[in-house]
């Protein structure tokens, strides 16, 4: 009897599945169930879908001509296609967008674009009855459109619409595709190349992903320091050499990613860390353009990353917050604006957790907003410096994670990033290894961080934003020990200053190996000698700083 009941039940069971599938298929082509049940089933989207986008123009010196459609039915993305160079003109895409249940029996909704000077070719397949032809709009643009009676739901409906700039513009948000062709109103969009970049099917918030130490023990750091990507091409500053290929005209960032590219591919590191000037802001005045550029080869690796600001990164379009904010929502980013009650936008800490599913910290990396140019001219020439409030927190953080970071099998390790250098990285006497081509910009005020990291048992630190210098100096305390090693990153971007004794553009990288508590720091360069491992040195071994005889 029992046997029985359970072969009835399973059977009602699997009836009752294929029923319900068969009632979802219909309802996905013939909309057969209400609203009220189609909204709760997973392939419904619930967000806003496109079904017009055109382009418009207007000029300052014609009254009756507006860039601004009727607000309750056109959205604006307010970035003029001119990149604002236009002396009198002005450009702005704009799109129609409605939620599913706001459809009416005239909506369709945008399944595909193209930017063409002609007809793009319609695709030969049966089912796209539902599916108009190409339409034209300004610009060279074409959609297609969807009477489908749930076209919303479908991976190719197009949910968003942006623009961003230069023939190597790319886009690493999920879901995002930049068209390769510039938008055709006139020469100078083209001249731009101002690009369209679509977001097709459901919108997802990458998950912030879990660095951890691999099997073997090691984790490596990648330092990028001082990209300066532009918006576009970029110009090179001082390329050493000129041309990398003979008759081959250099252009900064193809050129500085080319480089990035190959020792991502080489080295293969675990995190990289942007340490501020990713973007050159004289020459971005579109910063999403040049920001997504610098993160777009970590993205297609699936690399964790982790930014701080320099003083270049707000001088384009976008201010801290802004830009802390597109990176706050990039796949694979660790990036935070930390504290609203602590100067600065980027302040916070990224744990490295042990191997395997673990939940011990290995590794705290510290990151610290250095501001910009000096508020105070008059009495402190130069740049900004770490602020009371920042090393309070830096402070009262080492402090409150202490005891959790014992539970760790091995010697936990703190190290720090910041961009502009410490006071201390001037010091003559003190021993050092790399090169020192210019004298620090060091902020004037010495706001005595640097003994802060020392009390808080920090390793090392390292910055950027004098890109010819890269060397490592040894910082001692009270009793000639060893106490800290102060790093530079050394430029790599070719749209940032070079010029000093051939500067070739380098990488540091920072190797962990978590065993024997031991930290080698070297750099790889762009052009000579671009297999060796350059100043490679032990800096930390047994979870100590090293000094230069064991160094070395």
């Amino acid at each position: 009897m029992a046997r029985r009941l359970v072969r009835a039940s399973v059977q009602l069971g699997l009836v009752a599945t294929f029923i319900l599938l068969v009632i979802v298929v219909l309802d996905n082509r013939f909309r057969v169930l209400p609203s009220s049940i189609h909204g709760h089933l997973p392939s419904h989207y619930s967000g806003y879908v496109i079904t017009d986008v055109t382009v418009t123009t207007c000029s300052s010196i014609n009254p009756f001509s507006s860039c601004k459609l009727d607000p309750d039915h056109w959205y604006r993305v307010d970035k003029d296609l001119y990149l604002r160079t236009g002396w009198t003109s002005s450009a702005y895409i704009q799109f129609k967008r409605k939620k599913e249940e706001e459809l009416g029996p005239d909506d369709k909704v945008v399944v595909d674009l193209k930017i063409s000077r002609l007809t793009p070719p319609s695709e030969s397949v049966a089912k796209q009855t539902e599916i108009g032809a190409w339409e034209p709009r300004p610009g060279g643009l074409w959609l297609r459109r969807s009477s489908s009676r749930h076209a919303s739901d479908s991976e190719s409906a197009v949910t968003y619409v942006d623009v961003l700039y230069g023939a190597d513009a790319v886009d690493p948000r999920p879901n995002w595709e930049v068209k390769d062709t510039p938008i055709l109103l006139d020469s100078r969009t083209e001249q731009l190349e101002t690009r369209l970049s679509i977001r097709r099917g459901h919108p997802t918030k990458p998950k912030k992903p879990t660095p951890r130490i691999n099997e073997n023990g090691k984790f490596k750091v990648m330092q990028l320091a001082d990209l300066h990507m532009s918006t576009g091409l970029g110009l090179c500053r001082d390329p050493v050499p000129a041309e990398l290929v003979p008759g081959q005209k250099c252009e900064a960032d193809p050129r500085t990613l080319e480089f990035v590219e190959r020792l991502l591919d080489e080295e293969k590191p675990d995190m990289v860390v942007f340490s501020g000037d990713q973007v050159n802001g004289e020459t971005a005045p579109d910063a999403q353009s040049a920001l997504f550029k610098s993160v777009k080869l970590l993205v297609d690796r699936k690399i964790p990353y982790a930014a701080i600001f320099g003083n270049h990164d707000d001088e384009g379009d976008l201010n801290r917050a802004q830009l802390m904010t597109i990176y706050e929502d990039l796949p694979y980013s660790l990036s935070a604006a930390g504290p609203e009650d602590i100067d600065g936008v980027g302040n916070y800490i990224v744990e490295i957790l042990d191997r395997g599913k673990s939940t011990h910290s290995a590794l705290t990396f510290y990151f610290l907003d250095t501001h910009s140019y000096s508020p105070d001219e008059r009495q402190f020439r130069g740049y900004d410096w770490i602020k009371p409030s920042q090393t309070r927190w830096f402070k009262n953080t080492a402090q409150s994670l202490r005891r959790k970071h014992l539970e760790y099998s091995h010697i936990h390790m703190n190290v720090a990033f910041i961009h502009i250098p410490l006071p201390e990285y001037r010091t003559s006497g003190k021993y050092f290894k790399g090169a020192w081509m210019e004298a620090p910009t060091a902020p004037g005020f010495n706001s005595g961080f640097k003994d802060a990291l020392e009390e808080e048992g920090v390793l090392f630190v390292s910055c950027g934003h004098d890109h010819v210098n890269d060397y490592c100096m040894l910082e001692q305390d009270a009793n000639e020990k060893p106490s800290l090693w102060m790093c530079y990153g050394g430029g790599v971007g070719m749209g940032g200053y070079g010029g000093y004794d051939n500067f070739v553009r380098r990488v540091r990288f920072f190797d962990f190996d978590m065993g024997p508590g031991r930290v080698s720091t070297y750099k790889r360069l762009e052009w000579g000698q671009t297999e060796a491992k350059i100043d490679e040195m032990m800096i930390v071994d047994g979870g100590t700083v090293n000094g230069p005889n064991e160094a070395s």
